[in-house]
């Protein structure tokens, strides 16, 4: 016969285990609620039920962590979803086995990331499993919302403390105060977007919390050496020790490329007959063959970087371990900032400059897209305000045919009267 009894704090305590076998105390307010008593001594809440024609027995917890109170609760809120139909014991197991954060972290890296340049896919893999992973880990996917993207985005753009160098010596080292970083937060904004752009494809989730995040203002670096900056920069290339690296920066100067694309350029990617470079689309930030005209100072370098460079190897510019081309040229860039005083410079300033000496020479915007590689025009747009010269004197040739000429001028100051001022 199925024992029965108001359980309460008394009845564990006083239930006597029996030996090899262990029995329920059902209790006589909520049906199916019960708690179980195991050889061992052990205590814990069970409700049984019925489901679908199945009997089912569901373990609520165990006593005394649970007290009588708290667990006949609990088996009260499933007794009403066993009542609407419902199969608590299916829906935890379901629950247990969804996929939580670090199941679309590793997907999206193992599926996704192969697809994009090397670069971006280590610094996606970098902010996903230092920025995110420690924050939402272990949560459901289902369980993101959009305020929780929001808060996570306003976290990542208040910065945080970072080590800093404040002697050569390693040792000494101190941490800098928080350092803003919206725009961090914008480019981890449109990788948590892309993510579950695509959980919702793998039917991991209906809907995209990311869509639609606050992006914060950005404002693009502008940065243009002026002729003369321009000058000492080649004097201090031409004077410098390591002439690898000056042809590097030469070639970023006379091609507008990224320096990677430099660094990583074999013999066989330029045709010196036609002036031609032609990019593979594993070194182009745009993954597509990027072709170029070159003017004949690269041609140039090439032609003196193939008798520098031992017969055989495929690297414009081979670095120091064997078979592979210069790693970085950081420390030289530094070295020269310093000697041509240009601390503000980055090299990839170098590639604007180009962009603005192109303008001023009358190319199009769709004619700098083109030599720049940009797949998208907006890209190319933060080049437009540079083209006002052109149209500002226009506007000055106007202004000049409208100037008073002499003669109107000596009448107007005769005859007392006021002359229109010019445009």
């Amino acid at each position: 016969m199925v024992k029965r009894l108001k359980l309460n704090e008394k009845t564990l305590r006083e239930a006597e285990p029996k030996p090899g076998v262990s029995y329920q105390i059902f209790d006589t307010e909520v049906i199916g609620f019960a708690a179980r008593v195991q050889a061992s001594g052990a205590r814990t809440f069970t409700i049984d039920y019925r489901h679908a024609g199945r009997q089912r027995r569901m373990t609520i917890g165990r006593w005394p962590e649970w007290s009588v109170t708290a667990a006949r609760e609990r088996a009260k809120e499933l007794r009403r979803a066993i009542d609407e139909g419902q199969d608590p014991l299916a829906m935890r197991d379901e629950w247990r086995g969804a996929p939580r954060i670090t199941d679309m972290i590793d997907r999206y890296i193992a599926e996704h990331l192969p697809k994009l340049a090397k670069t971006n896919a280590g610094d996606q893999v970098s902010m996903l499993k230092k920025m995110v992973e420690p924050a939402w880990g272990n949560r459901l996917v289902t369980e993101i919302t959009k305020s929780d993207v929001a808060k996570f985005l306003d976290f990542v753009a208040e910065g945080r403390p970072r080590p800093c160098k404040a002697k050569p010596n390693n040792r000494a080292r101190k941490l800098q105060g928080h350092k803003p970083t919206p725009i961090r937060a914008n480019r981890m904004g449109e990788v948590l977007r892309k993510m579950f752009t695509l959980a919702m494809e793998w039917e991991w989730r209906t809907d995209n919390p990311a869509q639609g995040f606050h992006r914060r203002i950005e404002h693009a670096r502008e940065r243009f050496l002026s002729p003369e900056e321009l000058t000492r920069l080649a004097a201090v290339l031409d004077a410098a020790e390591d002439q690898r690296a000056a042809a590097i920066i030469r070639m970023c100067m006379l091609t507008g490329a990224r320096v990677g694309e430099v660094r990583t350029a074999r013999f066989e990617q330029f045709n010196l007959d036609y002036a031609i470079w032609s990019k593979p689309a594993s070194t182009t930030k745009q993954r597509k063959i990027h072709r170029v005209p070159i003017s004949q100072d690269v041609a140039a370098i090439v032609r003196l970087r193939q008798q520098a460079v031992p017969s055989g190897n495929p690297w414009l510019f081979p670095g120091d371990t064997v078979g592979q081309p210069v790693r970085e040229i950081r420390r030289f860039w530094a070295k020269v900032q310093k000697d041509a005083g240009l601390a503000d410079v980055r090299i990839h300033d170098l590639r604007h400059t180009f962009a603005s000496l192109l303008v001023s020479g009358g190319a199009s915007l769709e004619m700098i897209g083109k030599l720049l590689g940009h797949s998208q025009m907006q890209t190319t747009q933060r080049y437009a305000h540079l083209m006002d010269s052109p149209l500002r004197a226009g506007v000055d040739t106007v202004a000049s045919l409208l100037r008073p000429r002499p003669r109107l001028v000596h009448d107007a100051a005769q005859d007392g009267t006021d002359l229109p001022k010019s445009a």
